[in-house]
């Protein structure tokens, strides 16, 4: 069986993303990169590419000529991974779906809501495979937890609390990362909740099986002169009765990546938190607050079946990203993928999230519906 072909779109010298997605792409020798387009720039693509070993007929510095390329090689790439900025997510996806390439992009799926839906009709047309990296999803106690609740054991879920708070942007702060991700021209709209705000609310829904209907939303710009939102308070409804906060927030201080989601039901409770991510705590009603480790006893089939390492050993970002290359490359090969991979949905459910959010808070926290027109 060879390695799966592995194109690059962005990620070069001195970006921070790119660098995960490679270390994720060779962590199960399921695939080579080959081929990207590294920087716009053309000096800085063909040094990037040279970093990486990529061969100089196959560093590009135009996203297009290299879809249209690699397209036309017997030994052409098998999917792309679109690791730039929001802004310069949908032309490339575009360009390499309609090329028949598969995709997997960062997250969120776009700068905008009409992107998105554009990447999303490539997709449908071509029949290729669109994969959102919310790589959180993919960590094996969230695989437990959403079989736990699938399975009934907390009853009916009433709330769902989760919260994602970091402090690197409590300042004004200048750097590679922090300047797109603070410019809505490259970020979008959403600041803090295109960035983290996205991987919350995905989370919560992946993880309960619930869907939200609404939001209310507070957003804020702390830090004087900010042009996207750095904290949001956000209240949710869910499907069937469901209520839930969300707290996302990039000027937190003393949180470096705080995700935490706890969900709570009529016969019990679970809490787990991203900065120790081999543990969860479940509480069955009238019982005893108890800690459920990675693999360890009462570990469900789905929890098992993403274990990479023994208990007990670190497990976590790097393995997570890497868990959903693997179970890209088995849908890619046309093999059986026991978990749902984050797809198009989730992508364009994280759009209107972001949407309602903006405007809900525009209009003092009115109530936005978050179900497709």
């Amino acid at each position: 069986m060879r390695r799966l072909r592995l194109g690059m779109v962005g990620g070069g010298q001195g970006a921070f993303i790119g660098g995960v997605h490679r270390l994720a792409a060779r962590l199960d020798g399921q695939w080579e990169l080959v081929a990207g387009a590294l920087s716009s720039d053309a000096e800085r693509a063909r040094a990037s590419a040279e970093d990486l070993g990529i061969a100089p007929d196959r560093a590009y510095s135009d996203f297009e000529e290299m879809a249209r390329a690699e397209a036309a090689r017997e030994d052409g790439i098998d999917a792309v991974a679109i690791v730039t900025p929001n802004h310069m997510h949908a032309a490339p996806a575009i360009a390499f779906l309609r090329a028949g390439i598969h995709v997997l992009c960062d997250k969120p799926m776009a700068a905008t809501q009409e992107q998105a839906e554009a990447m999303a009709e490539a997709q449908r047309a071509r029949g290729k495979h669109l994969i959102i990296t919310y790589n959180y999803t993919a960590y094996p106690l969230i695989r437990q937890a959403r079989e736990m609740i699938a399975a009934g054991e907390l009853g009916e879920i009433r709330q769902v609390m989760v919260e994602y708070a970091q402090d690197w942007l409590a300042e004004d702060v200048s750097n590679k990362q922090a300047d797109w991700r603070t410019d809505p021209a490259r970020s979008g709209a959403g600041g803090c909740i295109g960035d983290i705000g996205t991987h919350a609310f995905n989370l919560a829904g992946v993880v309960t099986g619930l869907t939200a209907t609404e939001l209310a939303a507070d957003l804020d710009a702390f830090v004087p002169g900010r042009k996207v939102d750095d904290n949001a308070h956000i209240l949710l409804r869910f499907k069937g009765g469901a209520k839930g906060m969300l707290w996302a927030s990039q000027v937190a201080v003393g949180h470096e990546n705080g995700l935490r989601l706890r969900v709570h039901g009529t016969k019990g409770g679970i809490d787990w938190a991203q900065e120790n991510p081999n543990e969860m705590w479940f509480t069955r009603l009238g019982g005893p607050r108890q800690r459920l480790t990675r693999g360890g006893p009462g570990a469900t089939e789905a929890g098992l079946a993403s274990l990479r390492i023994p208990p007990g050993h670190p497990e976590g970002y790097l393995e997570g990203f890497a868990t959903l290359y693997a179970e890209a490359a088995a849908l890619i090969r046309g093999e059986s993928v026991g978990a749902a991979l984050p797809g198009v949905g989730d992508g364009l459910a994280g759009m209107r999230f972001i949407a309602a959010c903006i405007a809900s808070s525009a209009a003092g926290g009115a109530w936005q519906s978050l179900t497709p027109d």
